[in-house]
């Protein structure tokens, strides 16, 4: 059905209005070969709290962005080729149910449906493109995925020391290898982790130490290891700085 799809003009203009929808300030998203599979909100745990995003679901990448007004205009548009995504369930908890994550070498984050059945479509239809994309280019599952933030609201002190109380003066900052919540003093070392960034990244002093010395730091996308309220997944909220 994709391929059938694929040239067909009810698709490009279906793409089209994706494009337009996202403004200049977003990438051209139609391009020969490429499918609209689905659309739909999510809510998208961010760095501050959950928050409503607009994803789109293509035969080879995964676009979302801010939703500025519903099926008319957004903006922040954020683009995942799907060849490196992976995908794990999460358990319902309190508030938050019908979620998984969605991993990437660069970035990964949790993501919540509205129902059960909902959410068994998003991730049945997201595994398939992997598998497909990864089929036919002969390449392998993407091993190394990026950290998944904990929240702020996880931590009221730090992480890692277990000393340093959060305030407006003591800020918190995320380490960029496991994800945890951690002070300044205990995030004051930076290392190139280059399937995130070209430069040097923050990373705290434990994982710095783990690195240097060739071992590998926990990740923080272990669904039960603080059994925490949030199941410790969190990613930079896109309407702050994430530079911490």
């Amino acid at each position: 059905m994709v391929d059938r799809l694929a040239n067909s003009e009810a698709n490009s203009k279906r793409i089209g209005v994706v494009e337009g929808c996202f403004g200049t300030a977003g990438q051209p998203l139609v391009i020969p070969g490429r499918v609209l599979i689905g659309e739909g909100v999510l809510t998208k745990l961010c760095r501050k709290k959950p928050k409503a995003r607009q994803f789109f679901l293509f035969n080879d990448i995964l676009v979302y962005g801010n939703i500025v007004i519903q099926k008319k205009k957004y903006n922040k548009q954020h683009i995942i080729p799907l060849e490196s995504v992976t995908i794990d369930t999460v358990p319902d908890e309190g508030d938050l149910r019908n979620g998984w994550i969605i991993k990437t070498p660069t970035k990964s984050f949790a993501v919540y449906a509205a129902t059960a059945t909902e959410k068994s479509e998003w991730m049945n239809h997201i595994g398939k493109c992997v598998v497909d994309l990864l089929q036919k280019s002969g390449k392998a599952p993407t091993g190394e995925h990026a950290a998944v933030w904990i929240p702020d609201s996880e931590a009221t002190v730090c992480m890692r020391c277990q000393k340093v109380k959060f305030t407006p003066v003591s800020r918190r900052h995320h380490c960029r290898k496991c994800g945890y919540v951690v002070c300044g003093p205990c995030s004051d070392k930076k290392f190139l982790l280059p399937s995130q960034s070209s430069k040097p990244v923050r990373v705290c002093e434990f994982c710095f130490g783990q690195l240097t010395a060739g071992g590998l730091a926990p990740r923080a996308d272990s669904i039960s290891r603080l059994g925490s309220k949030f199941n410790n997944m969190s990613d930079d909220d896109d309407d702050d700085d994430s530079s911490d």
